[in-house]
């Protein structure tokens, strides 16, 4: 507190299971901005803000986090908002995490505090789960804007409500015998509830850990085996548990999902880190304050005892999803060329790759009309927006054509992320003219395969040489 005035803090991801602890344990210690998709029906505790918010946008990220001093980002492989969604989660994190780097910038944030997970040691990158490089993608993105990151690298966080725990407790409540995959005898340090929330307080507006990363954990190692014992103790159950070489990962995954009642979103990316030894370094410790970090028994008893989770508002649902498409993907930047150099060449690449099926016109207002074979009416026709254009952000709307269903609805982008390296084109809230099911048969299969090959042929072009000094 400065003067007696809290700071600001907003909290994307604040109904998940970390933000909504979180707000019930500091709410009287911050000034808290809850963002949710959904507005706000109904307020349990009037000292915490909520704040309607679309990630996906901009425009709408940057208008939630006006007067913001620090944020908490706890975004983890977002649901789409629109009934289609084209993209993968790797793709779809990375533009979120820019949304909001962007966004955080334009108003002056302080101090953005990321929590993700510890990352393998002595391994090469290549070789991690794909979970794990999109979490450490994320992390370099934030960085990337003028607030200052601290992130924080997490194992499994043991507490009540928590997925991965929970994952855990079903499978020693259904299974007296368990014979596990090999990767259960992993290496892992876990973190209870209590301890992780103390450190993320504890780093919020503390200038020792800008621009750090922080690997978080109790200081007892153990194998995820050695976890479901000493979970199964506290539960009170005998259990035997064998391990065997012979799990493929798809097993894995059907295994865990079906004893473990955890949804396939979940265990998917979960099972394909959990072969990695995931355990704290000396060099990147947190050792800002000290903590009497609770044993894992004591972490597993509360998460069984405790009564209840922190209470949310009571949100408007948001309705019958209109038929609305979302599709991401990345292109590989080897070229070394920027956003507004790959929108203009996406218009010349299209009528050029489709020969005289396609034609392509631009009128002195940017906008740009794609023309299937003699047809005079465009089949789809784009907006450029100069005003919030720029050479590392391109944004144009879909403005009309036959192919279109709402004219003053969806948008185009092609940007940059970390740094340059990809170039992320995605369309946002796209609504089809022709019906539905002819849709995702015909037009969205097209569409995909279109930007792939134009993802290729951005691949073939050399890349920009690097000026001798």
């Amino acid at each position: 507190m400065e003067n007696g005035k809290k700071k600001v803090l907003a909290i994307a991801g604040a109904t998940g299971y970390i933000g909504r602890w979180f707000m019930e344990r500091f709410k009287d210690n911050y000034h808290i901005i809850g963002l949710s998709r959904r507005e706000v029906q109904d307020n349990p505790y009037p000292e915490i803000e909520w704040r309607q918010v679309e990630l996906y946008s901009i425009s709408s990220t940057q208008k939630a986090l006006e007067g913001v001093d620090y944020a908490l980002y706890l975004v983890h492989s977002m649901n789409a908002s629109t009934r289609l969604n084209q993209g993968s989660f790797e793709d779809t994190d990375l533009l979120l995490a820019d949304n909001f780097a962007r966004a955080a910038s334009a108003n002056g944030v302080e101090q953005v505090v990321y929590l993700g997970g510890i990352l393998p040691k002595n391994e090469p990158e290549s070789t991690w789960s794909r979970h794990l490089r999109s979490r450490l993608e994320v992390e370099k993105t934030l960085a990337y804007g003028t607030a200052a990151l601290t992130a924080l690298r997490a194992s499994i966080i043991v507490g009540p409500g928590g997925s991965s725990f929970q994952m855990i407790k079903n499978l020693v409540e259904k299974l007296p015998v368990m014979i596990c995959p090999k990767w259960t005898e992993s290496k892992t340090q876990p973190i209870s509830l209590q301890d992780t929330l103390t450190i993320i307080d504890g780093c919020l507006g503390n200038p020792n850990v800008f621009g750090k990363a922080i690997e978080i954990g109790s200081p007892e190692v153990m194998s995820y085996q050695e976890m479901m014992l000493k979970t199964a103790a506290v539960m009170g159950k005998k259990r035997y548990i064998f391990s065997v070489p012979f799990f493929s990962p798809g097993l894995s995954k059907l295994w865990v999902g079906y004893f473990g009642e955890s949804p396939a979103q979940l265990v998917s990316p979960l099972v394909e880190s959990l072969k990695h030894t995931m355990t704290v370094s000396d060099e990147l410790a947190f050792r800002e304050f000290p903590i009497a970090y609770q044993s894992y028994e004591e972490s597993v008893n509360i998460a069984l005892r405790s009564g209840r989770e922190p209470l949310l508002p009571t949100f408007i649902p948001l309705g019958r999803r209109e038929n609305t498409v979302r599709s991401i993907q990345r292109l590989s930047n080897t070229f070394g060329k920027s956003a507004y150099w790959a929108s203009n060449r996406y218009k010349v690449w299209l009528p050029t790759f489709f020969k005289s099926i396609v034609k392509a016109r631009e009128n002195r207002e940017g906008v740009v009309s794609f023309y299937l074979f003699f047809i005079t009416v465009p089949m789809l026709q784009l907006s450029w927006i100069k005003d919030r254009s720029e050479k590392k952000r391109q944004l144009f709307y879909i403005s009309g054509g036959w192919l279109v269903g709402r004219p003053d609805y969806g948008w185009l982008e092609f940007r940059e992320v970390l740094g340059g390296k990809y170039i992320i084109t995605a369309i946002h809230e796209f609504v089809p003219k022709i019906p539905w099911y002819l849709y995702v048969s015909t037009q969205a299969r097209m569409h995909l395969w279109v930007r792939n090959r134009y993802g290729r042929y951005l691949q073939k072009l050399r890349p920009r040489a690097v000026p001798l000094r």
